[in-house]
């Protein structure tokens, strides 16, 4: 049997897909999914994977793997605008390289028709851990009707990118909370906005054969950062500009995202367990474009006045 599931996974891993991913210890080759190509400090983790998730032979996204709790801590994606629809035909994909080091990165649909090979199972989360959470639904950190292209949506289908969330709290909070933030960027963000979306951890766990398999996240949490925006907004959202936040518990119904500034969001995550005093999501805060330009108008006047 074991000599059986071995060969499956070697077929499986030698077959060819669209959709590929590396791993690494930095983010290095997907940097520019993070504001000022800077990523967010101060989270820790047992044994830490930087995962930049490729599809169609493009990177998409960027997702730092907690993989000893097989637990996605954040994503990190570029949003631009979007119409909020989904996909409903994308199948479930795993990460190879999370299985051996030796892998080139190309992601593996899962397979459906036999089980799981086991060590696609030692390295990270599989469908059937979700057989018996029957309270809980595959909720992805990048999500996909906040992507506009079709491949795109299709690249955050990866089990690498999903933590499990009360499927109350996830349709009657979470989900209407992303279509918010959608259309408040479709409307008042010009260009491009960076989103970095993360989970905090409670050390409670979903169990099948008797072994942790699903680590249930405490707060799932979400910052956006949009350099450039409408400064002729209405009063009720300028504020929200160029950066913003919010939080929720992952509970059953009754828990609403709690909507705060960036500093705010981070002050309260800096209180959660495996999260630094000086933890900073975005790279001086986010600054606009306006306020970019004039520090580096105000440092060329600085160095043109220096004496010769």
């Amino acid at each position: 049997m074991h000599l059986f599931c071995t060969c499956m996974l070697y077929s499986l891993l030698m077959v060819s897909h669209l959709v590929s991913a590396t791993v690494s210890n930095s983010f290095k080759d997907c940097s520019h999914f993070f504001y000022m190509q800077t990523p967010p400090t101060g989270i820790r983790g047992a044994s830490l994977k930087r995962i930049c998730q490729k599809f169609a032979d493009k990177l998409r996204y960027a997702t730092l793997y907690d993989s000893r709790r097989h637990l996605p801590l954040y994503s990190a994606y570029v949003f631009k605008k979007s119409d909020g629809k989904r996909r409903v035909d994308t199948p479930w994909m795993y990460e190879p390289q999370l299985v051996s080091d030796d892998e080139s990165g190309n992601m593996r649909v899962l397979p459906l028709d036999q089980d799981t090979p086991p060590l696609i199972e030692d390295s990270q989360v599989v469908l059937e851990d979700y057989i018996d959470a029957v309270e809980y639904r595959r909720g992805p950190l990048n999500a996909d009707q906040h992507q506009a292209e079709p491949d795109d949506k299709s690249s955050t289908y990866t089990l690498t990118n999903v933590v499990p969330l009360i499927t109350d709290f996830l349709d009657t909070s979470w989900n209407p909370y992303l279509d918010v933030i959608r259309r408040r960027l479709n409307n008042f963000c010009h260009g491009k906005s960076f989103i970095v979306t993360g989970v905090t951890t409670s050390g409670a766990a979903i169990q099948r054969n008797n072994q942790d398999r699903l680590t249930i996240p405490k707060h799932l949490w979400l910052a956006y950062c949009c350099p450039w925006f409408d400064r002729n907004s209405p009063y009720e959202v300028r504020f929200m500009f160029p950066s913003y936040g919010g939080y929720a518990l992952n509970e059953k119904t009754g828990y609403s995202v709690m909507e705060v500034p960036l500093k705010t969001l981070e002050s309260f995550l800096r209180s959660q367990a495996d999260i630094d005093s000086d933890m900073i999501i975005f790279y001086k805060s986010c600054m606009s474009e306006n306020t970019f330009k004039k520090m580096k108008r105000s440092d060329l006047t600085s160095v043109k006045l220096q004496p010769k």
